[in-house]
């Protein structure tokens, strides 16, 4: 609710949430990243892997596994020469929900 709509109203506003720990450990590091990309800010698929001494692939593959995929950002996350994807979709409404964010956000 409220928080949801502080973000709505203000890109910049932080999401704050407490959840039980899912995902493996290599999922966990992958999440906790996304959550340090600032909002109006991207990173490329290669940019994570590298900053997590990873491959882009694996860090695609935590990225599809996320739970939260608003509220851990995985939006942030870009491909070298086009958006990537969005909730385990390349194409679709999907990328149009993440084209929304990032331009919300002024990623953009």
């Amino acid at each position: 609710g409220h928080q949801m709509d502080r973000y709505f109203e203000d890109p910049s506003h932080r999401l704050q949430f407490e959840a039980a720990p899912l995902g493996t450990a290599f999922q966990q590091r992958v999440w906790q990243a996304l959550s340090a990309i600032p909002s109006g800010e991207v990173r490329t698929y290669g940019d994570l892997a590298r900053s997590l001494g990873s491959g882009p692939r694996a860090v695609a593959g935590a990225l599809r596994a996320n739970p939260w995929p608003l509220l851990i950002p995985c939006h942030r996350i870009v491909g070298h020469q086009n958006l990537g994807g969005y909730c385990g979709h390349t194409e679709g409404p999907y990328l149009g929900i993440k084209r929304w964010l990032l331009l919300h956000e002024g990623g953009l």
